[in-house]
């Protein structure tokens, strides 16, 4: 009679749980019952197989599952065009603002201190508001894990890195790429050349030819949104490690894999916790158990037994026992940056990376 009791008493607790989510998601699908706009504005464009794309991709498969109609304005630069395309989109009713680029963040700000009933979110921004928040992925775990891919790929122990600028989000992807790199091969050198530009297509060809030209790079790797660098890789036969998307079929003969952003992860929880009323002004930094954040499937071009090194170290960020800026780490002085058993703190990640892991090679120190 008890374990009848027990059972019963059990699938009464699995009607009730059942009850509560069914309440939940009806609650959910409420507040989708009416379309709202939401404004999206890009540096780049929505068809350009990288950074741009790969929101756009995310935010429509939002704006199916939550019911939106989004306004997008490409290309817009990082001056006061960008408070004039924001302004436009509210006046076409857009209660969402979404900023795709660090250059727009004094221009959301101003306009999310103006507009109080707007909801604000700014990509790779640094300061908040009640109605502002930031966000980004820790693309850095993902650089790691293609840091390992190019160390163990390549012959000639030359990496190049084609990188925008020497900013902390960006010293903090090559410093990433290249503690995997080392994990594995411990000879291995990233040679890093500048772009100075993020979608500029003749400074990235510039940089490309420089490191080619200059070192026996077998494998290439860039933090830009114009796959330039990857076109000349495949003209020239060079492995190449991409960004943002999984690009394998504009590069078969190339291609390795990429760190990639599944955006839509990330907008969907957030943009209903807007539409419920439940927004909150902060700073998201998500990692790989957010699905936020993923390595590109390795592609046929990849050394057999590279992806079991990978899959091991990735799931260590899964079960969160380890992190890539874990210490000893010393710098290209020899300097000792983060002690055994000490770990870098996300403000130090986030704001103070101007220095470079031993193994960089770049002009700038």
């Amino acid at each position: 009679m008890k374990k009848i009791l027990a059972a019963a008493g059990g699938i009464v607790g699995v009607i009730i749980i059942g009850i509560i989510l069914i309440r939940v998601r009806e609650t959910d699908v409420e507040v989708t019952r009416e379309r709202t706009k939401a404004g999206f504005i890009l540096n780049g464009s929505i068809d350009d197989h990288s950074w741009g794309q790969a929101h756009y991709e995310g935010m429509e498969q939002c704006a199916a599952d939550l019911n939106l109609e989004v306004y997008y304005r490409e290309n817009v630069p990082a001056d006061e065009r960008c408070r004039d395309c924001i302004e436009e989109l509210i006046d076409q009713g857009c209660e969402i603002i979404i900023c795709n680029s660090f250059g727009f963040g004094e221009y959301a700000l101003a306009a999310a201190k103006e507009h109080r009933d707007i909801y604000f979110f700014h990509a790779a921004g640094v300061e908040e508001t009640d109605n502002l928040a930031t966000y980004f992925g820790r693309i850095y775990q993902m650089r790691y894990l293609s840091g390992i891919v190019a160390g163990l790929q390549t012959e000639t122990d030359e990496i190049g890195y084609v990188a925008a600028y020497p900013i902390p989000e960006v010293n903090r992807g090559i410093n990433a790429f290249t503690l995997g790199v080392r994990l594995v091969n411990p000879d291995a050198k990233v040679y890093v050349e500048w772009t100075q530009s993020w979608t500029g297509e003749t400074e990235a060809q510039t940089a490309t030819e420089k490191l080619l030209d200059g070192h026996d790079i077998d494998v290439l790797t860039i933090h830009t949104d114009t796959n330039r660098p990857l076109d000349i890789a495949q003209e020239r036969g060079i492995w190449c490690i991409g960004y943002n998307m999984d690009n394998i079929e504009r590069y078969p003969d190339t291609f390795l894999t990429a760190p990639v952003f599944e955006w839509e992860n990330f907008y969907e929880p957030h943009i209903l916790e807007c539409l419920q009323g439940k927004f909150a002004g902060k700073h998201y930094w998500d990692g790989v158990e957010t699905n936020t954040v993923a390595l590109a499937p390795l592609s046929r071009n990849v050394k057999p037994g590279i992806a079991q090194r990978v899959e091991e170290v990735r799931e260590k960020f899964l079960n969160e026992t380890f992190d890539v800026f874990y210490g000893p780490i010393t710098d290209t002085e020899g300097t000792m940056r983060v002690g055994e058993m000490e770990s870098m703190t996300d403000a130090e990640m986030l704001n103070a990376f101007d220095w470079y892991v031993d193994g960089v090679v770049t002009d700038v120190e």
